[in-house]
């Protein structure tokens, strides 16, 4: 028989889940996540003393998702360090325009408690990846730093494609043009 304490614990952050991708971070109040789970505003207390606490266990479950579809992707890993960097921007992208509200809790780093419930344990191994990657693919350089920059890079393409700045600015109409552009920036010109 399953705990109800455990139970409600994995609700919250279901319903915490459901309420990012529906209506963003703005959203994410205790009292509007207990309301959607069918408890007090005090329940959530409970199994998050903090506001932060369940806030970082909603964006571990968007780094958990987003890891996945990285595995995924990357399969064996045999691929050619660069191939992989592509399919892996192609992922974040795609995560990014697409679950924009988890894609923004997941890097507000104002509004969460990295150092609980594992945060730091999901988020850190792509980043780590990513260096890897860009380390194999590009060993002449400080992979950390282009890494960054890269993810940087990345996440600015996300966010003015979402607002609208950057179909406007390129006439593109689709993002995997931009994501070409700066794999070329940071890794050197590459096969089409």
């Amino acid at each position: 028989m399953a705990d109800p304490e455990t139970g409600l614990r994995a609700r919250l952050i279901d319903v915490g889940v459901d309420l990012v991708n529906t209506e963003g971070v703005q959203a994410l109040t205790l009292r509007e996540i207990a309301r959607r789970a069918g408890v007090s505003h005090g329940a959530p207390r409970r199994h998050f003393p903090t506001h932060l606490e369940l806030l970082s266990a909603i964006a571990r479950r968007g780094f958990t998702d987003l890891a996945g579809r990285a595995a995924e992707v990357r399969g064996d890993g045999a691929a050619d360090p660069r191939e992989q960097l592509a399919a892996l921007g192609r992922v974040y992208l795609d995560f990014a325009l697409t679950h924009r509200g988890m894609h923004e809790l997941m890097f507000r780093h104002d509004l969460l408690e990295s150092g609980h419930l594992g945060l730091r344990e999901t988020s850190l191994p792509l980043f780590t990846l990513l260096v890897d990657l860009v380390g194999r693919a590009r060993p002449d350089v400080d992979a950390a730093l282009v890494a960054g920059s890269l993810l940087a890079n990345l996440h600015g393409i996300a966010q003015l494609w979402t607002w609208g700045s950057l179909p406007l600015a390129t006439g593109a109409d689709d993002v995997v043009p931009l994501l070409r552009t700066a794999l070329d920036a940071h890794l050197g010109p590459g096969g089409r």
